[in-house]
């Protein structure tokens, strides 16, 4: 009796350690705010751009990566997405958005990450306003990665995760499919 009293206090201890996702990014249904960038590797390289008018009607997955939280589990979501945006939609893109202290650094960086990885559909950027991202966008500063699914300049869903890997990958995936079978 004593020892299931202690496995459930320790149990219940470690709950909130084991809660990963956190309320990240706009609301669903708001509008798609401006998103200014830096595009390191994608189709407007070596310029800044606002990817969510440029994408406007389109569907489109934007990631707010934490620079200094960017690790492997966090890239294999990363590829597991940009492999199904690759395969299954074709108007759709995956825009990475990397929130740093050093711009410069990560500027210079990520076409290096995109030369290891070799993403199809997925174009690395880097905001270089503040580290927390651009304001209009409700990235929480403890979500390590925020994915948000838009089309039509409408947020359809939302993810913040503290924790992410490829198994992560599906639910993002099937948001971006009910929002681009959107009318």
């Amino acid at each position: 009796m004593r020892m299931s009293a202690a496995l459930f206090a320790a149990a219940l201890a470690a709950a909130p350690t084991l809660a990963q996702d956190v309320t990240s990014g706009p609301e669903k249904g708001a509008n798609t705010p401006a998103l200014t960038v830096y595009d390191a590797t994608g189709p407007n390289k070596d310029k800044s751009v606002d990817y969510a008018a440029e994408r406007k009607d389109k569907p489109t997955v934007y990631l707010f990566v934490r620079a200094d939280r960017f690790d492997r589990p966090m890239n294999r979501f990363m590829r597991e997405l940009d492999k199904a945006v690759k395969k299954d939609f074709p108007d759709a893109y995956v825009v990475a958005v990397w929130l740093t202290e050093d711009a410069d650094a990560t500027k210079k960086k990520l076409p290096a990450v995109q030369q290891s990885v070799g993403y199809e559909a997925t174009a690395l950027t880097c905001f270089t306003g503040d580290k927390a991202g651009p304001k209009d966008w409700g990235v929480n500063a403890d979500a390590f990665l925020t994915a948000v699914v838009a089309t039509k300049s409408k947020v359809t869903a939302t993810f913040g995760y503290q924790s992410v890997n490829e198994t992560d990958a599906p639910k993002v995936r099937d948001a971006l499919k009910k929002a681009a079978e959107e009318k």
